[in-house]
């Protein structure tokens, strides 16, 4: 089955692709306004999660990604005041986790917020990531 592209629209012609839209929806379900983030960063996140699964990805799985990028972008205290402790506790379980594993798709994430330099100092220099 082919793979359904991800669009940003035309002009105001075209509407955005329902990836897009998903995780617009997500984003701001964790108290970061898509406006925020830059659209080639968003395209990148939607097509790592194609890549991450063979299929499209699931809808409960835009919430789990911006959370994570969420914590990235925010900080811990930022993203604590907005989304409560637990999921401070969970973003930062599957941070290490990634860390510990290297290369996952958490990773992927990770990685891509350090490259397109959106995340938080306080992260880069709790966790001690950097682009090397």
């Amino acid at each position: 089955m082919a793979r359904q592209r991800s669009s940003l629209g035309f002009l105001g012609m075209f509407g955005r692709s329902g990836d897009l839209r998903q995780l617009d929806a997500a984003l701001r379900g964790v108290d970061l306004h898509p406006a925020l983030v830059p659209e080639g960063a968003k395209l990148t996140i939607v097509n790592l999660m194609k890549d991450h699964w063979s299929d499209e990805p699931p809808l409960q799985a835009y919430p789990a990604v911006a959370q994570l990028f969420g914590y990235c972008v925010a900080g811990p205290e930022a993203f604590e005041q907005s989304n409560g402790l637990p999921h401070r506790l969970d973003a930062e379980r599957r941070l290490e986790a990634a860390l510990e594993a290297g290369d996952s798709f958490d990773a992927q994430i990770i990685l891509m917020t350090l490259h397109a330099k959106l995340i938080s100092g306080e992260v880069v220099e709790r966790y001690g990531l950097s682009t090397d």
